[in-house]
Protein backbone atom coordinates (compact mmCIF):
# COMPACT_ATOMS: atom_id res chain seq x y z
CA UNK A 1 0.00 0.00 0.00
CA UNK A 2 1.24 3.54 -0.33
CA UNK A 3 1.71 6.15 2.16
CA UNK A 4 1.11 9.21 0.35
CA UNK A 5 -0.77 11.26 1.96
CA UNK A 6 -2.43 14.38 -0.05
CA UNK A 7 0.53 17.34 0.44
CA UNK A 8 -0.42 21.10 0.38
CA UNK A 9 -0.40 22.71 -2.97
CA UNK A 10 3.25 23.81 -4.42
CA UNK A 11 4.13 27.30 -2.58
CA UNK A 12 5.00 25.66 0.59
CA UNK A 13 7.24 27.74 2.09
CA UNK A 14 9.01 25.14 4.22
CA UNK A 15 9.59 27.37 7.10
CA UNK A 16 7.82 30.19 9.26
CA UNK A 17 4.08 30.04 9.89
CA UNK A 18 2.04 28.40 7.36
CA UNK A 19 -1.32 29.74 6.69
CA UNK A 20 -3.72 28.74 4.16
CA UNK A 21 -5.13 31.85 1.48
CA UNK A 22 -5.88 30.44 -1.76
CA UNK A 23 -7.36 27.45 -2.48
CA UNK A 24 -6.81 25.10 -5.76
CA UNK A 25 -9.08 21.88 -6.25
CA UNK A 26 -10.41 21.81 -2.58
CA UNK A 27 -7.03 22.31 -1.14
CA UNK A 28 -4.65 25.51 -0.19
CA UNK A 29 -1.51 27.53 -0.92
CA UNK A 30 1.00 27.73 1.98
CA UNK A 31 2.65 31.02 2.87
CA UNK A 32 4.74 32.24 5.48
CA UNK A 33 4.61 34.19 8.65
CA UNK A 34 4.35 37.55 7.48
CA UNK A 35 1.15 36.91 5.73
CA UNK A 36 -0.01 36.30 9.68
CA UNK A 37 0.14 40.38 9.85
CA UNK A 38 -0.55 40.76 6.06
CA UNK A 39 -3.63 38.88 5.93
CA UNK A 40 -5.09 39.52 9.31
CA UNK A 41 -5.85 35.98 11.70
CA UNK A 42 -9.43 36.26 11.03
CA UNK A 43 -8.55 35.31 6.84
CA UNK A 44 -6.57 32.40 8.11
CA UNK A 45 -8.15 30.83 11.00
CA UNK A 46 -11.68 30.72 8.10
CA UNK A 47 -9.27 29.17 5.45
CA UNK A 48 -8.28 26.24 8.13
CA UNK A 49 -11.84 25.30 8.60
CA UNK A 50 -12.39 25.56 4.75
CA UNK A 51 -9.42 22.75 4.64
CA UNK A 52 -10.71 20.88 7.61
CA UNK A 53 -14.22 20.43 6.05
CA UNK A 54 -12.05 19.24 3.08
CA UNK A 55 -10.06 16.28 5.08
CA UNK A 56 -12.93 15.03 6.20
CA UNK A 57 -14.06 14.71 3.33
CA UNK A 58 -11.15 13.19 2.10
CA UNK A 59 -11.20 10.80 4.83
CA UNK A 60 -14.09 9.23 3.57
CA UNK A 61 -13.05 9.52 0.16
CA UNK A 62 -9.89 7.26 0.71
CA UNK A 63 -10.58 5.41 3.80
CA UNK A 64 -7.34 5.70 5.03
CA UNK A 65 -5.88 2.59 7.14
CA UNK A 66 -5.34 3.06 10.75
CA UNK A 67 -4.07 0.31 12.88
CA UNK A 68 -4.47 1.16 16.74
CA UNK A 69 -2.51 -0.60 19.26
CA UNK A 70 -4.62 0.76 22.07
CA UNK A 71 -5.50 -0.27 25.22
CA UNK A 72 -8.65 -2.78 26.15
CA UNK A 73 -10.74 -0.08 27.81
CA UNK A 74 -11.06 1.77 24.41
CA UNK A 75 -10.71 -0.69 21.38
CA UNK A 76 -14.63 -1.09 20.54
CA UNK A 77 -15.46 2.68 21.00
CA UNK A 78 -11.68 3.92 18.90
CA UNK A 79 -13.12 1.82 15.94
CA UNK A 80 -16.42 1.99 16.07
CA UNK A 81 -15.30 6.11 15.65
CA UNK A 82 -13.06 5.31 12.89
CA UNK A 83 -15.73 3.17 10.41
CA UNK A 84 -17.91 6.43 11.37
CA UNK A 85 -15.56 9.16 9.79
CA UNK A 86 -14.77 6.90 6.60
CA UNK A 87 -11.12 5.36 7.75
CA UNK A 88 -10.67 1.46 7.96
CA UNK A 89 -9.31 0.02 11.64
CA UNK A 90 -7.39 -2.53 12.55
CA UNK A 91 -6.27 -3.57 16.25
CA UNK A 92 -3.64 -6.77 16.51
CA UNK A 93 -1.27 -6.41 19.14
CA UNK A 94 0.26 -9.71 18.57
CA UNK A 95 3.88 -9.15 17.55
CA UNK A 96 3.79 -12.14 15.53
CA UNK A 97 1.55 -10.49 12.96
CA UNK A 98 1.81 -6.28 13.87
CA UNK A 99 4.55 -6.56 10.77
CA UNK A 100 1.68 -7.48 8.32
CA UNK A 101 -0.59 -5.34 9.41
CA UNK A 102 1.45 -1.98 9.90
CA UNK A 103 3.34 -2.85 6.49
CA UNK A 104 -0.37 -2.07 4.74
CA UNK A 105 -1.32 0.98 7.11
CA UNK A 106 -1.32 4.44 6.68
CA UNK A 107 -0.66 5.86 9.94
CA UNK A 108 -0.16 4.44 13.32
CA UNK A 109 -1.78 4.78 16.91
CA UNK A 110 0.48 4.10 20.01
CA UNK A 111 -1.60 4.76 23.07
CA UNK A 112 0.38 3.29 26.57
CA UNK A 113 -2.85 2.31 28.26
CA UNK A 114 -3.18 -1.39 29.61
CA UNK A 115 0.03 -2.38 29.48
CA UNK A 116 1.47 -5.85 29.21
CA UNK A 117 4.81 -7.41 27.64
CA UNK A 118 2.78 -8.51 24.46
CA UNK A 119 1.49 -4.83 23.88
CA UNK A 120 5.14 -3.53 24.96
CA UNK A 121 6.41 -5.87 22.23
CA UNK A 122 4.22 -4.50 19.51
CA UNK A 123 4.79 -1.19 20.18
CA UNK A 124 8.44 -1.40 19.54
CA UNK A 125 8.23 -3.54 16.49
CA UNK A 126 5.68 -1.36 15.21
CA UNK A 127 7.62 2.15 15.66
CA UNK A 128 9.82 0.64 14.14
CA UNK A 129 8.43 0.24 10.95
CA UNK A 130 6.61 3.32 10.39
CA UNK A 131 10.15 5.51 11.35
CA UNK A 132 11.30 3.17 7.99
CA UNK A 133 8.41 3.70 5.78
CA UNK A 134 7.94 7.29 6.70
CA UNK A 135 4.48 5.97 8.54
CA UNK A 136 2.67 9.02 10.23
CA UNK A 137 2.11 8.11 14.40
CA UNK A 138 0.75 9.22 17.09
CA UNK A 139 1.55 8.87 20.72
CA UNK A 140 -1.04 9.26 23.50
CA UNK A 141 0.33 8.95 26.97
CA UNK A 142 -2.57 7.53 29.08
CA UNK A 143 -2.12 8.28 32.78
CA UNK A 144 1.94 8.91 32.24
CA UNK A 145 1.52 11.27 35.34
CA UNK A 146 0.51 8.58 37.38
CA UNK A 147 2.60 5.56 36.67
CA UNK A 148 6.11 6.05 36.73
CA UNK A 149 6.47 3.04 34.27
CA UNK A 150 4.13 4.37 31.63
CA UNK A 151 6.74 7.81 31.62
CA UNK A 152 9.03 6.54 31.05
CA UNK A 153 8.21 4.29 28.77
CA UNK A 154 6.70 7.45 26.96
CA UNK A 155 9.58 9.58 27.21
CA UNK A 156 11.42 7.07 25.55
CA UNK A 157 9.25 7.16 22.85
CA UNK A 158 9.44 10.68 22.73
CA UNK A 159 13.41 10.20 21.25
CA UNK A 160 11.89 8.46 17.98
CA UNK A 161 10.00 12.00 17.32
CA UNK A 162 6.36 10.84 16.90
CA UNK A 163 4.36 13.11 14.66
CA UNK A 164 1.94 13.99 17.05
CA UNK A 165 1.41 13.36 20.26
CA UNK A 166 -2.17 13.59 21.88
CA UNK A 167 -2.98 13.49 25.47
CA UNK A 168 -5.19 15.61 28.37
CA UNK A 169 -3.66 18.54 30.22
CA UNK A 170 -2.04 16.33 33.09
CA UNK A 171 -0.52 13.95 31.21
CA UNK A 172 0.99 16.50 28.58
CA UNK A 173 2.26 18.39 31.61
CA UNK A 174 4.10 15.16 32.64
CA UNK A 175 5.94 14.82 29.41
CA UNK A 176 6.91 18.24 29.58
CA UNK A 177 8.22 17.96 33.10
CA UNK A 178 7.27 21.57 34.23
CA UNK A 179 7.71 23.83 31.73
CA UNK A 180 5.77 27.12 31.98
CA UNK A 181 5.91 28.36 28.63
CA UNK A 182 3.73 26.31 26.59
CA UNK A 183 4.62 23.22 24.22
CA UNK A 184 6.79 25.41 21.54
CA UNK A 185 10.13 24.19 23.29
CA UNK A 186 8.64 20.86 23.30
CA UNK A 187 7.53 20.37 19.87
CA UNK A 188 10.82 22.03 18.41
CA UNK A 189 13.07 19.44 20.59
CA UNK A 190 11.09 16.23 19.60
CA UNK A 191 10.37 17.37 15.84
CA UNK A 192 6.15 16.83 16.84
CA UNK A 193 3.09 18.81 17.41
CA UNK A 194 1.26 18.60 20.38
CA UNK A 195 -2.46 18.17 21.18
CA UNK A 196 -3.31 18.86 24.73
CA UNK A 197 -7.55 18.09 25.09
CA UNK A 198 -9.76 19.41 27.72
CA UNK A 199 -12.26 21.86 28.35
CA UNK A 200 -10.30 23.98 25.90
CA UNK A 201 -8.32 21.83 23.43
CA UNK A 202 -4.80 23.34 22.30
CA UNK A 203 -2.49 22.21 19.20
CA UNK A 204 0.82 23.42 19.11
CA UNK A 205 3.90 23.28 16.72
CA UNK A 206 7.15 25.00 17.23
CA UNK A 207 5.68 27.83 15.07
CA UNK A 208 1.16 27.93 15.72
CA UNK A 209 -0.56 27.93 18.55
CA UNK A 210 -4.43 27.13 17.58
CA UNK A 211 -7.35 26.46 20.46
CA UNK A 212 -10.82 24.96 19.41
CA UNK A 213 -13.28 25.72 22.22
CA UNK A 214 -15.73 23.26 20.69
CA UNK A 215 -16.96 20.34 23.14
CA UNK A 216 -19.89 19.46 25.71
CA UNK A 217 -19.18 18.02 29.31
CA UNK A 218 -20.45 14.99 28.16
CA UNK A 219 -16.94 13.39 26.64
CA UNK A 220 -15.41 13.66 29.74
CA UNK A 221 -17.92 11.43 31.49
CA UNK A 222 -17.17 8.67 28.53
CA UNK A 223 -14.65 6.52 28.78
CA UNK A 224 -11.70 6.58 26.14
CA UNK A 225 -12.86 9.38 24.31
CA UNK A 226 -9.62 10.79 24.47
CA UNK A 227 -8.54 7.50 23.01
CA UNK A 228 -10.75 7.72 20.15
CA UNK A 229 -9.97 11.04 19.36
CA UNK A 230 -6.22 10.17 18.79
CA UNK A 231 -7.30 8.01 16.05
CA UNK A 232 -9.02 10.39 14.52
CA UNK A 233 -5.91 12.15 14.46
CA UNK A 234 -4.27 9.51 12.98
CA UNK A 235 -6.76 9.74 10.29
CA UNK A 236 -6.88 13.13 9.12
CA UNK A 237 -2.75 12.79 8.84
CA UNK A 238 -2.88 9.71 6.82
CA UNK A 239 -4.43 11.87 3.97
CA UNK A 240 -3.18 15.14 4.98
CA UNK A 241 0.41 16.14 5.09
CA UNK A 242 0.64 18.58 7.47
CA UNK A 243 0.75 17.40 11.04
CA UNK A 244 -0.89 21.05 12.47
CA UNK A 245 -3.46 20.99 9.92
CA UNK A 246 -4.58 18.00 10.77
CA UNK A 247 -4.59 17.86 13.75
CA UNK A 248 -6.56 20.80 14.24
CA UNK A 249 -9.48 19.51 11.56
CA UNK A 250 -9.98 16.21 13.88
CA UNK A 251 -10.14 18.21 16.99
CA UNK A 252 -12.70 20.24 15.24
CA UNK A 253 -14.52 17.67 14.34
CA UNK A 254 -14.55 15.51 17.52
CA UNK A 255 -15.62 18.63 19.13
CA UNK A 256 -18.32 19.92 17.13
CA UNK A 257 -19.58 16.73 16.73
CA UNK A 258 -19.39 16.35 20.58
CA UNK A 259 -21.96 18.89 20.92
CA UNK A 260 -24.25 17.88 18.20
CA UNK A 261 -24.21 14.48 19.63
CA UNK A 262 -25.75 16.49 23.38
CA UNK A 263 -28.81 17.76 21.46
CA UNK A 264 -30.00 14.38 21.45
CA UNK A 265 -28.43 12.86 24.96
CA UNK A 266 -30.19 12.43 27.35
CA UNK A 267 -26.92 11.47 29.64
CA UNK A 268 -23.47 10.18 29.11
CA UNK A 269 -25.13 6.12 28.49
CA UNK A 270 -26.94 7.45 25.25
CA UNK A 271 -24.18 10.17 23.88
CA UNK A 272 -21.88 7.00 22.95
CA UNK A 273 -24.24 6.27 19.91
CA UNK A 274 -25.33 9.79 19.21
CA UNK A 275 -21.61 11.11 19.08
CA UNK A 276 -20.48 8.46 16.91
CA UNK A 277 -23.28 9.00 14.27
CA UNK A 278 -22.80 12.62 14.65
CA UNK A 279 -19.32 11.54 13.25
CA UNK A 280 -20.68 9.56 10.32
CA UNK A 281 -23.39 12.47 9.41
CA UNK A 282 -21.38 15.46 10.11
CA UNK A 283 -20.77 17.90 6.73
CA UNK A 284 -18.25 20.60 6.17
CA UNK A 285 -20.87 23.13 6.31
CA UNK A 286 -21.92 21.76 9.37
CA UNK A 287 -18.71 22.15 10.68
CA UNK A 288 -17.51 25.45 9.40
CA UNK A 289 -20.70 27.09 11.04
CA UNK A 290 -19.76 25.77 14.67
CA UNK A 291 -16.32 25.76 14.55
CA UNK A 292 -14.92 27.51 17.73
CA UNK A 293 -11.15 28.50 16.49
CA UNK A 294 -8.48 30.97 17.29
CA UNK A 295 -4.83 31.19 16.25
CA UNK A 296 -1.69 32.92 17.35
CA UNK A 297 1.68 32.69 16.03
CA UNK A 298 4.16 30.46 18.60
Amino acid sequence: MSHQPVEPEPGYAGGGIWAYLRRKDGFSYCTTRQDFTRRGVLKIVHELIQVAGDILVLVRKRRPQVHCITNTVAENFTANVLLAAGATPSMSVNPDEILAFIANTDGLLINLGTPDEQRNKAVSLAVDVAEKEDIPWLLDPVFAERSPVRLKRALKLLLRKPTIVRGNRSEMNALERGNTNGFGEFCAKYSTVAVSTGITDHIESSERIGTVENGHPYMAQVTAMGCAMSALIVAFRAVYKDDFVAAVSAVLVAGVCGELAARKAGGPGTYVPYFIDAIAAIEPGQLAASAKYTERPA
